[in-house]
């Protein structure tokens, strides 16, 4: 080539390196997300999952190896798009467990684990609170940020295992559960946000009695259309026939807007759940002040057809679907 193309096209070269890669129509290549190994042996970055979370910069993921993790686990609202992950996939091989009930050390404080971030994914791994006594909630999992999924975790508790929580008022957070188990007594899925839980085992313990406690307790602000859905899963339980019901109606602190939704539908119910009285009053607030229905149920446990057992419409029902719930004003989907 001639000296002077050369210069030429070099300086051409030169002056498009100095361009925006937004006008050349190119984006720049992403930063590598960062990745962080807790293991309880110390083969990883961190031997607790807290540690890896107080190190970790948002939209990190934090795998976790197999152990047991023992002690409370806060993701903070300023720590958004984390992910915990059980390496092995397998849920019963990572557990985080803790002790702590509200009685001592508050709602909050109780949680096993604690997240207030959005955006957050936590998968292949169990969330267990072993206080089983009858006299305290004890929470292993309390979802209080927005846009957040678990899938395939376990959630163990007694009372009050799993807390969706937006805050008093109207503001809602909306968290999906798929391929999952939640297991519990009393109240154990509860709160005023949007909450789908999707092909999902819910097991009722057995308290040995009459009334062996109920699934739900929904605190849904009257202004929001879409409370709790457990939609394509099934409920079972060792308690005797007919001693759980579905759920409760919660006004959290005597709110008299908090009028709870809580719809049950395309799923199997074992026999334990009630025919007469599977919704039930709480606190003075009869449960036909709440919203509670059913729809397209199998099972021993489904309705009947009875007024304890009030079912929706096919018409109704196709504007309350996971996607319905969850879509917000941002049209989030995570459905699977």
């Amino acid at each position: 080539m001639h000296p002077l193309g050369k210069r030429r096209t070099s300086a051409v070269a030169g002056a498009l390196a100095a361009l925006p890669l937004a006008v050349l129509g190119l984006t720049a290549p992403a930063e590598a997300a960062t990745t962080i190994t807790v293991a309880s042996d110390g083969s990883g970055n961190y031997t607790t999952v807290q540690a890896a979370i107080a190190a970790a910069p948002s939209g990190a993921t934090i795998k976790i190896k197999p152990g047991t993790y023992r002690g409370q686990v806060s993701i903070p609202a300023a720590k958004p798009g984390i992910t915990l992950q059980g390496t092995t996939g397998t849920a019963t091989d990572v557990v985080i467990t803790g002790n702590a009930p509200a009685s001592t050390a508050g709602t909050a404080g109780s949680a096993t684990v604690l997240n207030m971030a959005k955006n957050t994914t936590v998968t292949g791994v169990t969330i267990a609170n072993t206080y089983d006594r009858h006299d305290s909630q004890a929470l292993a999992l309390y979802a209080g940020g927005d846009r957040q999924v678990y899938r395939n975790v376990r959630l163990l508790g007694y009372q009050d295992t799993f807390l969706s929580w937006g805050g008093t008022g109207s503001a809602q957070v909306r968290q999906y559960v798929y391929k999952s188990y939640i297991e519990g007594a009393v109240d154990f899925v509860y709160g005023n946000g949007a909450l789908v839980v999707d092909s999902t085992t819910i097991r009722s313990l057995d308290r040995g009695s009459t009334n062996n406690g109920y699934i739900t307790a929904a605190a849904t602000n009257s202004s929001n259309r879409y409370g709790i859905l457990i939609t394509r899963s099934t409920l079972l339980s060792s308690a005797a026939a007919r001693t759980v019901a579905l759920g409760r109606c919660w006004h959290a602190g005597g709110a008299a807007d908090a009028i709870g939704q809580v719809l049950v539908r395309d799923s199997t119910l074992g026999g334990h759940i009630r025919q007469a009285g599977a919704w039930q009053d709480m606190g003075g607030f009869s449960w036909k002040t709440c919203r509670f229905s059913e729809y397209n149920n199998t099972g021993a446990g489904a309705g009947t057809g009875t007024g304890d057992r009030p079912q929706i419409s096919g018409a109704t029902a196709a504007n309350y679907t996971s996607q319905k719930y969850l879509a917000g004003s941002d049209g989030w989907n995570p459905v699977q």
